[in-house]
């Protein structure tokens, strides 16, 4: 029978395309990823202008068990990120930083289980999105930023808002995904400069969902994170993006002739990552997380650092595992 639909073709088409830039057992693991980090940066638009961050501190605030410093920067010219800083009043300076960066919620309030808007209590507790909050618990200090299209920053009482935004981008060669590294690159930018007392020596950066993608391309272009958690994220394109609906914000023009998910999981090595996923994730599903994960694990060997990548399939749907996850996430920072 012939075909007359254009998704089953051109999904066809990907699932027979092999990237061009995958990593060849043989090859020099460390130049590989020189190359990959170019071309990765050159997809998603990067990088932009740089500009005066005309940091601003907005307030700090006293929330009992930890102290919320609000501020926000210039990441590009014309364009402010709103970012907390908040830090548990038990502090020990040595203790690691983490970025957590929230997934397709209301924005970045989710992430401390603080309820704005009706639809916020299901993420909480249905998607164990309030992943901020249990770091802060387990005494870790935490930043968060609110991602473009989400929340302050374009999003709405339903969810974010990515798409108008999104295509204009792509109509200047831009992404959104981009758009989301640069801000978190900057902000780091900014914690070095206004915060001499955190421990940026052991950065982390963690996210679910939108969260976790965000969380996977900043990692890939961004060394300074020492250590890498990816929620519900991690999968071939075949499986997920390319499966099914997915917001907007997610693609990236011409990324499948060079890279899957799992190549650019590569970049992350010899760091340290978890990789976490649902056993019934209808929209990132396991059997494409492990075949991304697989091939991770091959480059974690060319990087002579097999054990420092780990992977975790809670039993349940589309969420975090927070008890489970965060279980393996404290180990890493017991050597």
């Amino acid at each position: 029978m012939r075909n007359h639909y254009p998704h089953k073709h051109n999904h066809q088409l990907l699932c027979e395309t092999v990237p061009s830039l995958r990593y060849q057992e043989g090859e020099d693991f460390f130049k590989w990823q020189e190359t990959a980090r170019t071309k990765l940066a050159q997809l998603l638009g990067l990088p932009f202008e740089r500009c005066d961050p005309e940091f601003q501190l907005d307030y700090v605030q006293d929330k009992g068990p930890y102290t919320d410093t609000r501020f926000s920067f210039q990441s590009e010219k014309g364009y402010y990120v709103p970012c907390h800083l908040l830090q548990p009043k038990t502090l020990d300076p040595k203790k690691p930083v983490f970025i957590c960066l929230q997934g397709h919620t209301t924005g970045m309030h989710v992430s401390l289980g603080i309820e704005k808007n009706p639809v916020d209590k299901e993420d909480i507790v249905d998607v164990d999105a309030a992943y901020a909050l249990e770091a802060l618990n387990r005494g870790y200090c935490v930043i968060l930023l609110e991602q473009r299209n989400f929340g302050e920053c374009g999003g709405n009482e339903q969810g974010p808002d990515c798409y108008l935004s999104t295509m204009t981008a792509l109509l200047l060669g831009r992404t959104t995904i981009g758009e989301r590294v640069w801000d978190a690159q900057r902000m780091i930018d900014v914690l070095e400069a206004n915060f001499p007392d955190l421990n940026l020596e052991k950065l982390a950066c963690l996210g679910l969902s939108g969260g976790g993608t965000a969380t996977t391309y900043i990692s890939c272009l961004e060394p300074r994170i020492k250590y890498i958690v990816v929620a519900g994220a991690l999968c071939t394109f075949k499986h997920s993006i390319a499966a099914m609906y997915h917001c907007s914000c997610n693609y990236v023009p011409k990324i499948a002739e060079y890279f899957d998910m799992g190549d650019l999981g590569g970049l992350f090595a010899p760091r340290k990552f978890l990789d976490v996923a649902g056993d019934v994730d209808p929209i990132f599903p396991v059997e494409g997380v492990m075949e991304a994960y697989h091939q991770i694990e091959k480059q974690y060997q060319a990087a002579n650092a097999p054990d420092a990548c780990k992977m975790l399939v809670g039993h349940g749907p589309h969420r975090f595992f927070n008890k489970e996850a965060w279980d393996i996430i404290d180990s890493f920072f017991k050597d």
